[in-house]
């Protein structure tokens, strides 16, 4: 069986990576998250789950390496983790009876071949109309602040969603399984 990295050091990424029941370690990549003028989200996610994945390969040369990197979109605007609670609290003012996209990237790694899968996945969430104690109870309730777009999904952020659309939910806390499933099965690794 070959080695996994989970290049992160994210609790939510993870809970979903044990889902696959595979033994799997787990590193911080240091780099810089920053995007480049010009850059587009999906070309954001992109790059910084690439970066992540290679940024561990010299110390993990015999590795499969996951990387991932999720944005918030809503009207062309990229919303990060707010880490207050009154940037979380405009975010979901500015989210309430919109549509925001997630855009999450995921790249697969064989540090020993060098060879790169790397893909982007989209999830849109549908948000009711929120109001402002609606809004309050919930950040209070949850605290959210680590958490692109001010929720989470897999708790009591729930409640402030009319709907969603996508392939893969688990995109939207910050892994998608199915399509790293199929990253894993191109590197011979079968699940389940």
């Amino acid at each position: 069986m070959r080695h996994l990295l989970l290049a992160s050091s994210s609790r939510y990424r993870q809970q979903l990576l044990s889902r696959l029941r595979l033994s799997f370690d787990s590193c911080a990549p240091e780099i810089d998250e920053t995007s480049l003028p010009g850059e587009a989200a999906e070309q954001l996610v992109r790059r910084l789950a690439e970066t992540k994945a290679r940024a561990l390969a010299e110390q993990y040369p015999n590795h499969l390496i996951i990387g991932s990197d999720q944005v918030a979109v809503l009207d062309q605007e990229i919303l990060g983790k707010p880490h207050t609670f009154e940037r979380a609290k405009q975010q979901l003012q500015f989210a309430s009876g919109n549509s925001v996209r997630f855009l999450t990237g995921l790249a697969l790694l064989d540090s020993s071949s060098g060879r790169i899968q790397v893909d982007c996945i989209p999830f849109t969430v549908h948000f009711r109309e929120l109001n402002e104690t609606q809004i309050e109870r919930y950040l209070k309730a949850e605290q959210p602040f680590d958490c692109a777009g001010s929720f989470k999904a897999e708790a009591l952020g729930i409640c402030l969603f009319r709907s969603t659309e996508g392939e893969d939910v688990t995109s939207l806390v910050g892994l998608p399984l199915i399509r790293l499933v199929d990253m894993l099965r191109n590197e011979g690794i079968e699940l389940p």
